[in-house]
């Protein structure tokens, strides 16, 4: 398995439950496709540096996480699909994941 991060950019118009409900979502696709959350690091709100769908705010999330390769395909797919995620960048961060002892 190798090691991911994806970054999402959500609408600023989500409620604290509508951002819940579709982390919750993404959480459960990666836990079905094979692969295992590490870490959720929510960036909170922030101003944009030019409008994305006629807004200048967005709340950030990282999520990280160790997957096979065929996961991303899928997750990118169900982010898409997903009303309130303006944007997406996932990355490689390592080849392999350490297994913590």
């Amino acid at each position: 398995m190798r090691k991911f991060e994806t970054l999402l950019l959500l609408s600023p118009e989500l409620t604290v439950e509508g951002r819940d409900s579709i982390l919750n979502a993404l959480v459960a696709v990666i836990e079905r496709e094979g692969g295992k959350l590490l870490a959720t690091d929510p960036w909170g709100m922030r101003d944009l540096a030019y409008p994305v769908r006629k807004q200048m705010r967005g709340f950030y999330v990282r999520l990280e996480y160790a997957a096979p390769a065929a996961l991303i395909a899928e997750l990118e797919r169900n982010i898409r699909i997903a009303d309130g995620i303006f944007k997406f960048m996932s990355v490689q961060l390592a080849e392999t994941v350490e297994e913590a002892a």
